[in-house]
């Protein structure tokens, strides 16, 4: 009696021995395997921090005009809040003089590449090009180099992140969106932010969104209120020992 064989079945038993042998020595080596077949596993930015404090990170995205700026930074000294901006190169080389009256103001600068383009669509080259030559800018204005960056609309793929993390940066999105950038009033603005917004949140603005110098003094009085502490991506993020969950929850480990 013959007993046929398919080849894929062969195939099958092949890699489930292997797996299990995997598994096995993972174990009696005292460590714990996760095993992922077919596609890799995805990588997420930093979405949001798990945390007991009641820190929230302000952010504001700087790819377009500038009038706005030294309004928001009036107004989070006028609240005790911090922040950071991320800036774009292209940003940076129009208004040098606006890059360094945030470092002066004791606000953190993050990276948000130089052309403002898709990074999931380039090459590594390319990817490492539009961050360094940010990196270089904010260096020679300020003489600090940004620890975070974040994609252009909010764009990523293993491929980025892996770019981001070979620099010593980590990359970074947010978890509730102001949309100030598409006309919003003020009202409408913190009524996207106020009834959601629980610590280690990261918030989104931009520089020069229409109404965002009339959402902010709604937004800050009422997070005071709550006793939220609006503070900036470095007093919130970690930047060693820790992981990022399929969420974008970051965790310490």
């Amino acid at each position: 009696m013959f007993v046929v064989v398919k080849r894929k079945d062969i195939v099958k038993v092949i890699t489930a021995m292997l797996t299990l042998v995997f598994l096995v020595c993972a174990v009696a080596a005292g460590g714990t395997a996760a095993v992922f077949q077919g596609k890799s596993q995805r990588r997420v930015p930093v979405y949001r921090v798990e945390t007991e404090s009641k820190k929230v990170a302000l952010t504001f995205d700087a790819a377009w005009g500038a009038d706005k700026t030294r309004g928001i930074i009036e107004l989070l000294e006028k609240y005790d809040a911090d922040g950071t901006f991320f800036l774009t190169g292209f940003w940076i080389e129009k208004y040098p003089d606006e890059t360094v009256f945030i470092a002066e103001s004791g606000l953190e600068i993050g990276n948000h590449s130089n052309n403002h383009l898709n990074m999931s669509k380039l090459n590594a080259d390319d990817i490492r090009l539009e961050i360094q030559t940010v990196n270089e800018q904010i260096e020679k204005l300020t003489g600090k180099t940004p620890k975070y960056f974040r994609p252009p609309f909010g764009d990523y793929n293993n491929k980025l992140i892996e770019g981001v993390e070979e620099l010593n940066m980590v990359p970074v999105q947010w978890s509730i969106d102001s949309l100030d950038w598409k006309g919003l009033s003020a009202k409408e603005i913190a009524s996207r932010i106020l009834p959601k917004v629980k610590g280690g949140d990261i918030i989104l603005f931009h520089n020069n969104s229409d109404h965002v110098l009339d959402a902010l003094p709604i937004i800050l009085a009422e997070l005071t209120a709550r006793n939220f502490e609006p503070v900036s991506i470095d007093e919130l993020v970690l930047t060693e020992n820790y992981y990022v969950d399929s969420q974008g929850v970051q965790h310490k480990n």
